[in-house]
C-alpha cells in the first residue's frame, strides 16, 4: 500500500461515499442533546413509545417514526435516524445495567497466569458463563469455542456477516499503585465509581466495550429492526498476550469478511504500529560479599505498560553511607531530569533487610510513552549517577544497559535507531519490565512500537547490532531475544468506514477522519478490520495504567454509537 492510500480523508469526501444517509438530514449532536434532555423520553417504557415521543419532540423524525410504527421498510436517512434514536434509547434505559455488568466483569481477574493456560483459567471460564447468560437472556445465539472465543450472534436475513471483536483478558495490576490523589485506595478488581469515573482493571480495555456492545445487540434485537447481515460478536481471551485464541479460532471458523474492533480509539483506526518485545538478559560477574549490591528491581507488571513506580533494593556493605550518598544526590538528579519528560519523585526507605529506592513517575499504555513518565530508566540513571559503588551483578549490568541505550527518551534516539512515518508517527522503545531469576540472570524487556518505514527483520537487525556494539564496548555480555510484530495499514475508504465516521462526527460534534494508533490489537489477525473506539480523542488512554478508568460520559457515547453502528452497518447495501 502506498503512502497516498493512507492519507486522511476529508470528512466531506468520506460522507459522500455510499453510507446510506446524507449529512444534511440526520440528527446531529445539538438535536441529540435536546432529546436526551426531554423528560418524556426517559419515561417511555419501550422503544416504540420512545421513538414516538422523540418524534413529538423533534418533528424531523415523524416520517421515520411513522414508517417504523407501520413496520414499513426503512432505508437511507430514515433507517439511520431510527438507529440513532435507538442508540439514545439504549444509552438512557440500559445505562445502570451496563455499569453493573462492567462491575461483575471487572471482579473476574482475567489476567494470564504463567502456570495455567488461559482456556483453563477459572476467571476466563467465569466471564464466558457471564457472556453466555447475557446472550441467552437477550435472545441471542451463543457459542463457546473451547474457552478461547466467546461468540454471540444476532442473525440477519442475508448470507453475509460482519464481525465485532473485543477481548476479555486484562493486563496485571500492581495494587500498591492504585491510590487516588486524596489517598483513597482502590482495588483493581473491584469497580469503584468516583464522580464520573469508573475505576477498575478492564473498564476501558476491554470489559466496558463487551458490556456496551452486548446491550447494543439487545436493543437492536428488542426493537425488531431488520438486519440484512448477521452480527457476530467475538470476545477474545488472549489479546494482551499475543492473540493465541484468535489464531486457534481462525483454524476452526471462517472469519467475517469485514470486522470492527472495539479495542483502540475513535474516530476510526486504519493503521497500527507493530508491537515488539525486546528482551536482553544479563548475568553478574564474580561475587563480592563485602560490596553493596542491587538484589531486586521491579518495573511494570507487564511489558506493554509504562509503570507508575520502579524500585531497587540494596543490601550489603555500608548501607548507612550508601543511603547518605543517595539522599545527597536526589535533589540535583531530579532537577536535572524533570525537564526531560515530566516530573517524578525519588524516595528512600530503610529496613532491617536493606535499603529500597523507589522512583514514582506517571503510568501509561506501553504504546503511548509520551503520556507517561517512565520511572524505570530514571531509576537506572539514578543508580549510575549517584556515585555509589555497586557489586557487578545482573541487576547492576541491567541498570547500565538501560541508562546507556535509553536514558529518559523513548524514540530510540539514544540508541541511534529512531525514525518516523508521516501518518503513523515515530518508533518508540520503552524499558518497562525487569525480572530476576533464581540463576542470577536478570531480564530487561523493552516495549517496541514500530511504524511503517522498516520491516521487522530490518529493525531487529539494527537494534541487535546496536546492543551488540554496546555490549562489546562495555565488556558486559548480553543475550538478546527479540520478537517484533509488523505494522498494519488498511485502505481508508468504503461505505462502512464512512458510516462509522458519520456516526462519530454527528454524535460527538468532533472532527471525524481516519487515524493511526501506536497500539497493536487483534485487528491485525482479521480481514478488513478497523478499530472504532472506545478511547476518545484528546484524552489520555488509561488502558494498562495504574488506576485505569472509563469516564461515564464516554461509556454513554459508546452505548449510543455502538447501537447505531449495528443498525447501519447491518443494513448497508454494500460494505465497500
Amino acid at each position: 500500500m502506498n503512502r497516498l492510500s493512507l492519507a486522511i480523508l476529508p470528512l466531506a469526501i468520506a460522507l459522500s461515499l455510499s453510507s446510506g444517509a446524507s449529512a444534511d438530514t440526520l440528527l446531529k449532536k445539538p438535536q441529540l442533546d435536546a432529546l436526551v434532555a426531554t423528560p418524556a423520553l426517559r419515561k417511555a417504557p419501550d422503544f416504540p413509545r420512545f421513538l414516538a415521543q422523540a418524534a413529538k419532540a423533534d418533528p424531523s423524525l415523524k416520517r421515520a417514526a411513522a414508517a417504523y410504527a407501520a413496520k414499513r421498510p426503512l432505508a437511507g436517512d430514515d433507517l439511520a435516524n431510527v438507529g440513532r434514536v435507538l442508540g439514545l434509547y439504549n444509552r438512557l434505559h440500559h445505562h445502570d445495567a451496563v455499569i453493573a455488568t462492567i462491575g461483575e466483569m471487572v471482579a473476574m481477574p482475567t489476567v494470564r497466569a504463567a502456570d495455567v493456560p488461559p482456556h483453563e483459567s477459572p476467571a476466563i471460564q467465569a466471564i464466558g458463563r457471564k457472556i453466555e447468560a447475557m446472550a441467552r437472556d437477550f435472545g441471542l445465539q451463543y457459542r463457546n469455542v473451547d474457552n478461547r472465543i466467546f461468540e454471540v450472534k444476532l442473525p440477519g436475513s442475508g448470507s453475509e456477516e460482519f464481525g465485532i471483536l473485543t477481548h476479555a483478558d486484562v493486563v496485571p495490576a500492581n495494587a500498591a499503585e492504585w491510590v487516588l490523589d486524596d489517598g483513597t485506595k482502590l482495588d483493581p478488581f473491584k469497580l469503584t465509581r468516583v464522580g464520573d469515573y469508573l475505576y477498575g482493571r478492564g473498564t476501558i480495555d476491554d470489559k466496558g466495550s463487551i458490556a456496551a456492545v452486548l446491550y447494543a445487540m439487545k436493543a437492536v434485537k428488542d426493537s425488531g429492526l431488520p438486519l440484512a447481515r448477521t452480527i457476530r460478536l467475538m470476545v477474545e481471551t488472549t489479546e494482551e498476550t499475543g492473540g493465541d485464541a484468535m489464531k486457534y479460532y481462525r483454524e476452526k471458523t471462517a472469519l467475517p469478511a469485514y470486522n470492527i474492533v472495539l479495542d483502540s480509539k475513535y474516530p476510526a483506526v486504519v493503521a497500527e504500529k507493530g508491537s515488539g518485545a525486546l528482551k536482553v538478559s544479563f548475568k553478574g560477574g564474580p561475587a563480592d560479599a563485602s560490596a553493596t549490591a542491587i538484589t531486586a528491581m521491579t518495573g511494570a507488571p507487564s511489558a506493554n505498560a509504562i509503570p507508575q513506580t520502579a524500585t531497587a533494593k540494596l543490601q550489603g556493605g555500608d548501607l548507612a553511607a550508601v543511603a547518605a550518598k543517595l539522599e545527597a544526590a536526589k535533589a540535583a538528579f531530579v532537577q536535572k531530569y524533570e525537564g526531560q519528560g515530566g516530573k517524578f519523585a525519588i524516595d528512600l526507605s530503610h529496613a532491617a533487610d536493606g535499603l529500597t529506592i523507589k522512583v514514582t513517575g506517571v503510568s501509561a499504555h506501553g504504546s503511548r510513552p509520551e503520556e507517561g513518565v517512565n520511572p524505570v530508566p530514571r531509576l537506572a540513571l539514578f543508580l549510575q549517577e549517584a556515585g555509589v559503588p555497586l557489586a557487578d551483578n545482573g541487576y547492576a549490568r541491567a541498570a547500565k544497559y538501560i541508562a546507556a541505550l535509553y536514558g529518559t527518551g523513548y524514540l530510540g534516539e539514544q540508541m541511534g535507531v529512531g525514525y518516523q512515518d508521516d501518518f503513523m508517527g515515530p518508533l518508540t522503545l520503552s524499558p518497562t519490565l525487569i525480572r530476576g531469576g533464581a540463576d542470577g540472570k536478570v531480564d530487561v524487556t523493552v516495549n517496541v512500537r514500530m511504524p511503517r518505514g522498516r520491516t521487522p527483520d530490518e529493525l531487529k537487525q539494527q537494534i541487535t547490532d546496536k546492543i551488540g556494539a554496546w555490549s562489546a564496548s562495555a565488556a558486559i555480555p548480553a543475550e538478546v531475544a527479540y520478537d517484533q510484530g509488523n505494522w498494519m495499514a488498511r485502505d481508508p475508504s468504503g461505505a462502512w468506514l464512512s458510516t462509522l465516521l458519520n456516526i462519530f462526527g454527528d454524535t460527538t460534534g468532533l472532527e471525524a477522519k481516519p487515524v493511526p494508533t501506536a497500539g497493536s490489537t487483534t485487528a491485525k489477525l482479521m480481514p478488513n478490520a478497523i478499530n472504532f473506539g472506545p478511547a476518545m480523542p484528546g484524552k489520555k488512554y488509561t488502558a494498562h495504567n495504574a488506576k485505569e478508568f472509563k469516564e461515564v460520559v464516554d461509556l454513554d457515547a459508546d452505548m449510543q454509537m455502538f447501537t447505531e453502528m449495528l443498525v447501519r452497518i447491518g443494513n448497508l447495501p454494500r460494505m465497500q
